[in-house]
């Protein structure tokens, strides 16, 4: 099974990198514990591109796994499984859009990830192998050096010739020095048991003072040597590399030898003040990065909360899941400008973000489901409705096929939406049955003329009258007054033809004059213009009023959605702005303004659907 971590984000609009490996900030090592440590540049391993690149890093490392690099090694893996799991993504994606199921896709087998596991179990034997040969001779060494000890007891208990008890503690001393690693736990132990039995050497045995001197002497050269050394290390600016070479210098002090008794404690306290400077900027060095994890943890906890309590039961169109994606998509970009989080925490943190973001993709997946399937029971429907109104179009009762038309029209509106591959094709056959009919209709009740005619009289009047109200009237009374004349306007039925564009013109322009001087809410105007607009679109006769009313209908509908929509994405936003931001009060000001006129321009919206819904039922 696939491991977790080297999976990714299945996103729809782009893949959220994985995150690197990165070394945890270590503790400062004083100049006591030496220690040798390595750092691993990964960028070389997460710039790979293919399966193949990757792979044959990996067998460049397998030629000298003993050196190979952990983090380098997890790297790799991590960029190879990258990969993997875009390709099987694809292929998914392309599985299902070629019809097929979820339940019955198969993954391909990959050969690469089978050379991939197998050159990996390679390296993992090799580097088990050389760690084992390792700590073998470490703790030969050990032993070793435990032996010079014990024969540096014998010298100092024990001397015999001074001549000689000097040329062999001067061989131990060599073959001490050429001998190198020993088990980290016993390195203070050994050195301090060793270098006690060296100081007792130069001070127990009455050695010839001139040999003794001539070694004091140069001891203390090598040491004043290393102290320059260790003083330079203060103005190194890679403070990381100052502190690495600090504790090579430290191992070279140890294994130099002593230095005259009254110049050790001197020679030694200039050495550690210098080692006191370099591992201060090494542990400032490391606490500011450790500030910069937490702060980095603290800003990507944040943005996993934000995805987690997403209201998935607010997301019910289209619109709000294309809204909410891209929130989600911007989230993404900005984890990515985000640096890593402490070791400990830097995969837990991404895993708990990605497994949000696949929650949130999951869902979106499983509503565009029900919605598909929603579509194809729509479909079925509409359908039904389009051969219920084929058998009617023929038919010559006016009155009752008309009724029956116009609510079937009605059922066809609650009826949700199609696929945007059926809804043209759909709707045309639907219209077209019913124009068919509404034309012959027209045709045999020609006489409706007349009416038109006196219709127009009547809306001529009407005209005359708003053109004659008094100026001087009192404001209340005189909008009172014009409002009534609409009202009226609005009840006087269809004109002739020809004559409604001009009527039209004429009254509304009277109308405009008369509310720009009573002041009338620019709301209201608009309603009421919209009102007219849609009696005079009625005036189109039964085919082409409805027609035109059905589409201006749905496009208020799809404002009205699409400003609902707008509303709560500014809402959102104003949310996450006072949760995580103390700034930017202009900002919010202007997205409160927005929001203000947003619901007023939905509630107005919301009055022209309620005004056509009225004209339908006349």
């Amino acid at each position: 099974m696939m491991d977790t971590q080297d999976t990714n984000l299945p996103l729809e609009e782009g893949k959220l990198e994985e995150e690197k490996n990165v070394p945890e900030v270590s503790e400062v090592k004083t100049e006591e514990t030496p220690e040798e440590t390595t750092e691993v540049n990964t960028s070389t391993a997460t710039n790979l591109q293919s399966k193949q690149e990757v792979i044959d890093r990996l067998k460049e490392i397998s030629a000298d796994a003993e050196n190979a690099h952990k983090q380098e090694l997890d790297s790799l893996k991590q960029t190879f499984y990258k990969i993997h799991k875009t390709e099987q993504d694809a292929a998914k994606k392309k599985f299902l859009e070629d019809g097929g199921t979820e339940e019955a896709f198969v993954p391909v087998t990959d050969t690469y990830e089978s050379e991939f596991k197998s050159i990996m179990a390679a390296i993992k034997d090799k580097r088990s192998a050389f760690n084992a040969e390792l700590e073998k001779q470490k703790e030969e060494n050990l032993q070793t050096k435990l032996g010079i000890i014990e024969k540096l007891k014998e010298l100092v208990n024990y001397p015999e010739d001074v001549n000689k008890a000097y040329n062999d503690f001067k061989k131990l001393q060599q073959e001490w020095n050429e001998i190198k690693q020993v088990p980290q736990a016993k390195v203070n132990d050994l050195w301090k048991n060793y270098q006690v039995y060296v100081e007792k050497f130069y001070d127990i045995i009455k050695i010839n003072n001139e040999f003794r001197d001539y070694d004091f002497k140069k001891n203390l050269e090598i040491k004043a040597r290393l102290c320059e050394a260790a003083e330079k290390l203060a103005n190194e600016q890679d403070v990381v590399s100052a502190f690495h070479q600090l504790q090579k210098l430290h191992q070279e002090f140890r294994d130099t030898g002593p230095v005259a008794k009254e110049l050790r404690d001197e020679i030694w306290a200039r050495f550690k003040a210098a080692s006191t400077e370099v591992n201060r900027r090494h542990q400032q060095h490391f606490e500011a990065l450790k500030e910069a994890e937490q702060r980095n943890l603290d800003e990507k906890t944040v943005i996993c909360e934000i995805v987690e309590t997403t209201e998935y039961s607010e997301l019910n169109s289209f619109n709000a899941w294309e809204s909410k994606t891209q929130e989600i998509i911007a989230l993404q970009n900005k984890w990515k400008t985000i640096g890593f989080a402490p070791q400990k925490m830097n995969i837990k943190i991404f895993e708990r973000f990605r497994a949000a973001c696949d929650e949130f993709f999951k869902k979106k997946g499983e509503f565009f489901k029900s919605i598909k399937e929603g579509m194809n029971e729509n479909l079925e429907k509409k359908k039904a409705l389009c051969e219920k109104v084929e058998a009617l179009k023929d038919s010559t009762d006016w009155k009752e096929t008309s009724e029956i038309l116009t609510k079937l029209q009605k059922e066809w509106k609650t009826i949700g939406p199609v696929s945007k591959k059926y809804s043209d094709p759909i709707w045309k056959r639907f219209i077209d049955a019913c124009d068919y009919f509404f034309d012959q209709k027209n045709k045999a009740t020609s006489s409706l003329h007349s009416v038109e005619v006196e219709n127009m009289q009547k809306k001529k009047a009407l005209i005359e009258k708003l053109a004659t109200i008094d100026e001087s009237m009192e404001a209340n009374e005189a909008s009172n007054l014009v409002r009534e004349i609409i009202k009226e306007w609005n009840t006087v039925g269809h004109v002739p033809f020809k004559e409604k564009d001009k009527l039209y013109k004429q009254f509304h322009e009277l109308v405009d004059k008369q509310f720009d001087r009573l002041n009338v809410n620019a709301a209201n105007r608009k309603l009421n213009n919209f009102r007219s607009n849609i009696s005079n679109v009625t005036g189109q006769g039964e085919k082409g009023g409805m027609q035109t009313l059905y589409r201006e209908r749905e496009k208020l509908v799809r404002a009205y959605e699409a400003m609902k929509n707008e509303i709560k994405t500014y809402e959102n936003n104003l949310g996450f702005f006072s949760s995580s931001s103390k700034k930017g009060n202009s900002l919010v000001t202007e997205l409160n303004r927005k929001v203000e006129k947003l619901k007023a321009d939905l509630e107005l919206t919301l009055e022209k659907i309620k005004v056509i819904d009225e004209s339908a039922k006349q």
